[in-house]
């Protein structure tokens, strides 16, 4: 799977990423269970050159550096603010290739 393929509200099979930039985490906490976390946002490119906001939570924000290669599997895409961002999300994995 590509950047190009992404759709929101779907899920993502798999997904290689080289991480280009990688933002301040931030803590959250969710309204809906209470629970509360950690969360940053980086951005990926594919092999293509297409980029794409992934979200990092909890302990892969520490695992994930900028010129890392990851990869997506199980995850899901989603737009927010009219753009689409890719997660490992609650039962996706992420892990760092090279």
């Amino acid at each position: 799977m590509m950047v190009k393929d992404l759709k929101d509200k779907t899920k993502v099979d798999e997904l290689v990423l080289t991480i280009v930039e990688k933002k301040e985490p931030r803590e959250f906490q969710s309204k809906w269970s209470g629970s509360s976390g950690r969360v940053c946002d980086a951005t990926g490119k594919d092999d293509n050159g297409d980029d794409v906001t992934i979200t990092l939570w909890n302990e892969d924000i520490e695992k994930v550096e900028t010129n890392a290669k990851v990869r997506v599997t199980n995850g899901w895409a989603s737009s927010y603010k009219d753009k689409i961002q890719v997660s490992a999300g609650k039962y996706g994995k992420l892990e760092i290739i090279s």
